[in-house]
């Protein structure tokens, strides 16, 4: 038997066949498209709630609108998990259009496999394929010439039929690729609903403690407002001063070069960079109980995923909050990565990781939220140098992460 044989048969023994219900395309594209427009409309209402948090966050500080703003998180949670309810049926209904792809895809499959068991079994009845013996095997040259010409022929179609099957194949590999990738997804939206069904628990203790220590007054709440002013900025004071001396230190010849792509966006759902880096108008105004913002920030949603913006292993995860209430940080992590490089992610609403763990670029770590020093939902990003970084005991607030920082935003 030949090459061409051989590498068909082993086609044909390697193909599985597998069967799934059928529903009618036009009722499962219409039931996709209906879910992608309730998606859109669950986006914009969570816009639009951004929008009036961000336009809030200004305002003055008072317990009727911090209670405001913790309402209104856990609408935006709410409307985060209907679209995680949402985005899964829409997945499984995605599922199921390639499931009936693939069964059709592999009926062809099976068509054409018994086409090629056909011509295989017609060259097996003509015996010899050596053109010399089928000349010499027929007494007139019409009769040698159309012998010829037939086994000419079976040999094209043959031909075409294997490259029809590893092209089915190959569309069949892909498609079955792509089930597993939104398989993926549908686990990791299910993960994120749990996590924010979690936040939301979290949100209404907030409030309730809020209201206990305040005993429900403004007076006891500007008054603990006061106190809490003067602890973050004893809180910043240190942590300026030693980032001040540390970035002194900084080696940039031991660091990847400065361009895009060298770290991923760490909030694949957000992109809005609320707060640059440095000596910002926002940070000499005493935005941070500072003159220095050590990191961006970029806003978003309370329960918005982050990502880790590059392998690496878990250096320390933790909750500030637990020395400091709305000190510092809050709830953050800290990558550090093979290239030298160490990211820090604050003010997160849950943690995703714990210490000494392994990490993907992209992975999720957390979710945002506004722990620690932060009125508004946002994700604090610092970007450290790793020979300067290192997680120290301060004197006001615990375990901190403190280091050289650099500008991240080159690096994304």
């Amino acid at each position: 038997m030949s090459n061409t044989f051989r590498v068909l048969w082993a086609i044909i023994l390697l193909l599985p066949f597998i069967t799934h219900g059928q529903l009618p395309p036009e009722a499962l594209n219409t039931a996709i498209q209906e879910k992608s427009r309730i998606l859109q409309d669950i986006q914009r209402q969570l816009e639009e709630t951004q929008k009036n948090l961000s336009a809030t966050q200004e305002e003055k500080r008072t317990l009727s609108n911090e209670i405001a703003q913790i309402q209104k998180n856990i609408k935006q949670l709410d409307l985060g998990m209907k679209s995680n309810t949402i985005k899964i049926s829409k997945l499984n209904l995605e599922l199921t259009d390639l499931a009936q792809t693939i069964r059709k895809t592999e009926e062809e499959i099976a068509v054409k496999t018994r086409a090629t068991e056909n011509i295989i079994k017609e060259v097996q009845q003509m015996d010899d394929t050596d053109p010399l013996l089928v000349f010499l095997k027929y007494a007139t040259l019409s009769k040698a010439v159309e012998a010829q010409s037939r086994l000419t022929e079976i040999n094209n179609d043959l031909m075409h039929i294997t490259r029809e099957l590893t092209e089915l194949n190959n569309e069949r590999q892909g498609k079955l690729k792509k089930t597993a990738q939104k398989k993926t997804v549908i686990e990791g939206e299910y993960k994120t609903l749990t996590a924010r069904k979690s936040i939301v628990e979290d949100k209404k203790k907030e409030q309730q403690e809020i209201l206990t220590a305040t005993k429900n007054k403004e007076k006891t709440y500007q008054e603990l407002a006061t106190d809490l002013a003067k602890r973050q900025a004893e809180i910043a004071a240190e942590i300026e001063a030693i980032d001040a001396a540390l970035r002194l230190k900084i080696n940039q010849s031991g660091l990847p070069s400065v361009r895009r792509g060298v770290l991923g966006w760490p909030t694949p759902e957000n992109t809005k960079v609320t707060q640059t880096y440095g000596g910002t108008a926002f940070a000499l105004r005493g935005g941070y109980r500072g003159k220095w913002h050590n990191g961006i920030d970029i806003g978003g949603p309370v329960g918005s995923i982050i990502a880790a913006a590059e392998e690496g292993i878990v250096v320390a995860a933790g909750n500030q909050d637990l020395y400091c209430r709305r000190g510092a940080y809050g709830k953050f992590v800290v990558i550090k990565h093979p290239n030298n490089l160490v990211t820090l992610y604050g003010h997160m609403s849950k943690l995703n990781v714990t210490a000494g763990q392994q990490v993907a670029r992209g992975e999720t770590i957390g979710y945002m939220g506004n722990t620690g020093y932060a009125f508004g939902s946002h994700l604090h990003f610092t970007l450290y140098d790793g020979t300067t970084f290192s997680m120290g005991g301060s004197r006001s607030c615990g375990p901190m992460p403190t280091g050289g920082d650099l500008d991240p935003q080159p690096y994304l």
